[in-house]
Formats: C-alpha cells, sequence, structure tokens
C-alpha cells in the first residue's frame, strides 16, 4: 500500500455540517395520500384549491397519530460530524437508510471535535433527571488541551502503523470516536419527526427529551430543512407537541 500522508495538522472543529442533497415530496403529498381512499379528484391543482383544508387534515392526521400518510416523501442529507454522533443517530433504525465513509477502504482524515466555550461541561443531578451547566476556565482549558493532545497522538499513532503496511480497518482501530466521519442519511419526515422528538430538547414538547448537545445539533440543521420543505406538516408537529405520528 502507498505510505499514509505525513503532512497533515490536524483540524479541531466545534461544528456540525447537513446539507440536504435532494428531496421527495411536499405537504401536498402528505394530503393526497390520506386523501386517496376517498377523493375523486387528486390532481395537484386540486389539492391546492384549497389550502386550508389541507391545513386541517394535516393537522387532524397528526392530532390522531395517523402516521402513514408522513412516510411518501424522502429527503436526503449529508452529514459530517464525529463518530460517537453517529452511534447514537444510528438508534433510529425504521425509516432510514445510512451509508457513511469507510474506515477499511479510505485513510481517515485528521479532523476532531472539541467542544466550544458554549458547550456546558458539568453534569449535574441523577440519570433521566440530570442536566448540564458551565464548566470554569479551568476546565475548559484543561479539556481542550487533553483533548487536542490524545487526538493529536492517536492520529500519529495510526498513521505510523500504515506506514508499516498494516491495513486500513486494523490501524483505525487507536482513533478515538472523537474524529469526524461523513454519511448519507435518507428518511421520510415521519421517521424524521421521530428523530427530532427524541434528540431535540423543547420545554412545550409532550415527552420532553435530554439529547446529548452534539446530535442535538445535527438534529436541528435537520429540523430547520424539515421546516422549510414541509412548512406545514412541521407546524402541526409543533402545535400537537412534537410527537411523531
Amino acid at each position: 500500500m502507498p505510505d499514509a500522508v505525513q503532512g497533515d495538522k490536524p483540524i479541531f472543529r466545534s461544528d456540525m455540517t447537513v446539507e440536504l442533497m435532494q428531496s421527495m415530496g411536499s405537504d401536498e403529498t402528505v394530503v393526497a395520500a390520506a386523501r386517496v381512499s376517498t377523493a375523486a379528484d387528486l390532481s395537484k391543482d386540486a389539492l391546492k384549491q384549497d389550502p386550508e383544508a389541507s391545513k386541517g387534515l394535516i393537522n387532524f392526521l397528526m392530532k390522531n397519530r395517523h402516521g402513514t400518510p408522513f412516510e411518501h416523501n424522502s429527503m436526503t442529507f449529508f452529514v459530517h460530524a464525529p463518530i460517537f454522533v453517529f452511534r447514537e443517530f444510528m438508534r433510529h433504525r425504521v425509516g432510514f437508510s445510512y451509508n457513511e465513509e469507510s474506515g477499511r477502504y479510505r485513510q481517515l482524515r485528521p479532523i476532531f471535535y472539541t467542544p466550544s466555550k458554549k458547550r456546558n461541561l458539568v453534569q449535574i443531578g441523577k440519570p433521566g433527571v440530570y442536566d448540564f451547566i458551565p464548566g470554569d476556565a479551568k476546565q475548559f482549558a484543561l479539556m481542550q488541551t487533553e483533548m487536542k493532545k490524545s487526538n493529536q497522538q492517536a492520529y500519529e499513532s495510526y498513521l505510523a502503523i500504515l506506514n508499516a503496511g498494516v491495513a486500513r480497518e486494523v490501524a483505525r482501530m487507536v482513533l478515538p470516536v472523537g474524529i469526524y466521519s461523513s454519511m448519507y442519511v435518507t428518511c421520510n419526515a415521519r421517521s424524521l419527526m421521530s428523530l427530532l422528538s427524541l434528540r431535540t430538547k423543547h420545554e412545550d414538547s409532550h415527552f420532553p427529551s435530554y439529547p446529548q448537545r452534539e446530535i442535538e445539533m445535527v438534529a436541528e440543521q435537520m429540523e430547520a430543512i424539515f421546516a422549510k420543505k414541509m412548512p406545514i406538516t412541521y407546524a402541526s408537529f409543533e402545535k400537537n407537541g412534537r410527537v411523531s405520528p
């Protein structure tokens, strides 16, 4: 195998990126799916003639948890985030498809996550009812220093193992879960609302959730895209306590 790249310096980031690659369907698709058994005319023009009725129907479906009409659409996202975020993300299995970059087939880049000063560091309370509060300057400095030192050392070990001719799938074992990966994620609105209900924290949610901040950073970007692509469905999701139908 060719020698690993030696000149790359570690990059430390505190953000996540989410990009919509493609989408199919809209609020009108939800309405069409719900009306298919009774409506005589399901053309797009017919569906647009009474937008208030469409809003009412979507709200009825959401409120009464008639979920299947929200499945006839799809959104494909490209997500760049640390591996530990993806391990939580992939717990969402129903209605999701994933393809992640592989450390078996390519040399992973030295991009690592380190929390910013906005990230609360100290846990208080008991599991299930705990919260996080900001750390002090000493704690933040220690966390930054040790993470960067550890990540840099791990990547240097990774390169050394690769340069000794060891396979990538073995060499990657020394890398931390804070290294960035990338993946394609495809889901429908129903499955996305399930993720948002669990991976974002909102006081007005009927079933409060307490996600790790890093996966919430990804979920918030997906939510903003969802709100723009399907505004009526999103508004109804909010109105009905952020519960997936």
